[in-house]
């Protein structure tokens, strides 16, 4: 933005924009512009699967004119990445696959309406694992995403493409989206801010469904308060979902702001054991030391079903998104196989060819895990081990923790090509993100440190629908280790 840097705080941004010291016009050319400089060469990023600077410079150009009208907008010329599997008017909407390739959506989903209203430019859609099935936004028909403070390694995933957008420089904030720490673990991967809401805190509408009680939007940010000021924004019940929650906002710019400890921060023991690499460990015990500096009882603590959250997790996803993916058939929107000769080479025709193989494994994983005969076996068994490992949660804040901290990812960002081969290792990246996903319950990845060049993040689990203690927490912790 013209006069001020680009990685300046959003609500300076904004400021500024409302102030009339620059305008979002300028602001969505630079942005714009970064994006088209970034993208092209060999070093680019293939953070965006889409970008439109005639839309964006239209949109910036609304408005400013809502600014001359006497508007005052908390997001006021602030350009923002959204993730392509949520709907946006006048773009793509790919989820990185064949499968919808030429779609555009017809409608705005809720989280982008939202952003508009508060003076938010979209600027781009960003590339993603196919449908948000993946660790390493490797699983993308447009391209591999790499990670911009090493582009020989991965950005996380699926929400690879928003992650690599915000740490790159070539946006401030973004939207991501998650099922089993699609926001959280990128965010680790590339040294930024990145948050999971309570399920039921944001709206879904618009946002294309894989595994539908377990997928959130989420938010990226280069700080704590900009996370929490996207957050905020889109956050409130929506009669367009009947899973969002009547349940009054909380002020997490003012809880970011006013960077309070919690009193007690509990440590589960599940969550060090083996399989976490001694660079992570020494971040978290850093950062761990960090809030114990500014008062904090560190209090270890036992969640004795989180060896069970990943298999119960790859039965309960992939069961839903076997459901939710039956949509994609060749006959109501997307591609379609040509040369078919009866329904049947329509559906198998255009599935074989639109699906990805992760899409198309997980697609067998869920309709084996529902058939008849294994239903209660598998799907069953996994949702009994889901209330187990909420249950574990529940009974942990209610012994007098207030929030808990945990590694984000069991190691630093790994090489492009590195588990491709092996889905189980990939699968084992989420291991200490799933279970928030499973219980509902807001989470947010923060940076504690390096190892070399790559980033290290550091996790915060609040008890559900208390994401202002847990932001205000997470700024506290960050601005502990800025000192």
């Amino acid at each position: 933005m013209s006069g001020l840097p680009h990685d300046a705080p959003l609500a300076e941004r904004a400021a500024a924009v409302n102030a009339g010291r620059v305008t979002a016009t300028a602001g969505a050319k630079q942005a714009v512009g970064r994006i088209m400089t970034g993208e092209t060469g060999p070093e680019r990023l293939n953070a965006f699967i889409s970008y439109n600077y005639e839309e964006a410079t239209e949109s910036a150009g609304a408005v400013d004119a809502r600014i001359a009208g006497g508007a005052s907008l908390p997001l006021a010329g602030v350009p923002v990445a959204v993730k392509d599997n949520i709907c946006a008017i006048g773009m793509p909407t790919t989820c990185g696959s064949r499968m919808l390739a030429d779609y555009r959506s017809p409608y705005d989903a809720t989280v982008v309406r939202r952003l508009r209203e508060a003076g938010a430019v979209v600027v781009g859609k960003t590339n993603l694992d196919e449908f948000g099935m993946g660790s390493s936004t490797e699983n993308s028909a447009f391209g591999v995403t790499r990670n911009p403070h090493d582009i020989t390694r991965v950005p996380g995933g699926s929400s690879g493409g928003s992650a690599a957008a915000v740490a790159g420089g070539l946006v401030p904030a973004a939207l991501g989206s998650e099922t089993g720490g699609s926001v959280r673990q990128p965010a680790a991967f590339c040294g930024i801010v990145g948050i999971k809401p309570s399920y039921g805190r944001v709206s879904r509408y618009g946002l294309v469904a894989y595994a539908s009680s377990l997928d959130q939007v989420g938010v990226f940010g280069r700080t704590v308060a900009d996370a929490a000021l996207m957050l905020q924004l889109i956050s409130g019940a929506d009669p367009l979902d009947a899973t969002t929650a009547q349940i009054a906002v909380p002020g997490l710019v003012a809880a970011a702001r006013a960077c309070a400890v919690p009193r007690v921060v509990g440590v589960p023991v599940e969550y060090f054991g083996d399989g976490l690499a001694d660079d992570v460990r020494i971040a978290c015990a850093a950062a761990l030391d960090a809030l114990r500096a500014r008062g904090c009882e560190i209090r270890e603590v036992t969640l004795p079903h989180t060896r069970y959250a990943v298999p119960a997790y790859y039965i309960i996803a992939p069961a839903e998104a076997s459901a939710n993916l039956a949509r994609f058939d060749g006959v109501r929107y997307g591609l379609r196989a040509p040369n078919a000769a009866s329904t049947g080479e329509v559906y198998e025709g255009t599935r074989s060819a639109g699906f990805g193989a992760e899409v198309k494994r997980r697609i067998m994983l869920g309709t084996y895990a529902l058939s008849a005969g294994y239903h209660d076996e598998y799907y069953g068994t996994a949702q009994r081990v889901r209330t187990l490992i909420r249950r574990d949660f529940e009974r942990v804040f209610a012994d007098g923790v207030d929030v808990l901290f945990t590694p984000t990812t069991p190691t630093t960002a790994f090489r492009i090509g590195e588990k491709t081969e092996d889905p189980y290792a990939m699968y084992l990246s989420d291991i200490y993100t799933v279970t928030a996903n499973l219980a509902a319950l807001p989470a947010m990845s923060l940076p504690i440190g390096r190892s070399g060049a790559l980033p290290i993040g550091g996790q915060l689990i609040a008890p559900r629908w208390h994401e202002a203690a847990m932001v205000s927490a997470g700024a506290a912790l960050e601005a502990e280790l800025a000192r």
